[in-house]
């Protein structure tokens, strides 16, 4: 049997996702959850292969599950599963770690599709995620500021841009103030930006974070 998790704030996705996936046989289902902390609980009390993961979680985000997720269950496949249509974090988050990226428009072939995929151990591209891709490595493309961030500064950049403190992002990722500060100032940089202020309006107008 192939277990997944489902993790989304949302209940009815939630329901969604698993009526989606009911005639699947050889799918059953560990648990799901609606935050990150709920999502790290369940990943510990129950085994666990594929992991669908939203990004838009609240407290810990859907970036922080990913990065907890790859430092703990090293066989744990994470598929993302974005409101967030490609263009806007696909690649940013395959670059940080996850083994596919599908919005949740999909239909339940594409679902299906995409979890046996990972499973198998390999990456899941849509062929969007792939045109932008391959669009990248040729040139035509350049990628965006924030996709070239580490799991860590796009895990602070995501906690600022959500109004959270300095002291407060360091309580949470069990850094000191001053690391933080670094992170910021460095993120200040890479993103053209000049304050917290500045890296909200990048965010929501890269549609990282909802309004």
């Amino acid at each position: 049997m192939l277990r997944i998790a489902i993790v989304d704030d949302h209940q009815i996705v939630r329901a969604g996702f698993r009526e989606m996936l009911a005639d699947e046989l050889d799918f059953e289902f560990a648990f799901e959850a609606a935050t990150g902390e709920e999502a790290l609980a369940g990943l510990r009390a129950h085994e666990t292969d594929v992991l669908l993961l939203d990004l838009s979680l609240p407290g810990q985000s859907g970036v922080d599950v990913l990065r907890a997720a790859r430092q703990r269950h090293d066989r744990l496949r994470v598929l993302v599963l974005s409101g967030f249509p490609e263009e806007r974090c696909a690649l940013s988050m395959i670059r940080n770690g996850a083994d596919g990226y599908l919005c949740k428009d999909c239909t339940r072939e594409e679902l299906v599709g995409a979890i046996r995929t990972v499973a198998q151990g390999r990456r899941y591209l849509s062929p969007r995620t792939a045109e932008l891709l391959a669009r990248e490595l040729t040139g035509e493309t350049s990628a965006a500021p924030h996709e070239k961030l580490s799991d860590r500064e796009l895990q602070v950049f995501l906690r600022l841009a959500r109004g959270e403190s300095v002291s407060d992002i360091g309580g949470a990722l069990h850094l000191s103030v001053k690391t933080i500060s670094t992170y910021r100032s460095r993120l200040l940089e890479k993103l053209g930006v000049a304050s917290n202020a500045e890296l909200a309006t990048y965010a929501l107008r890269h549609g990282l974070i909802l309004e």
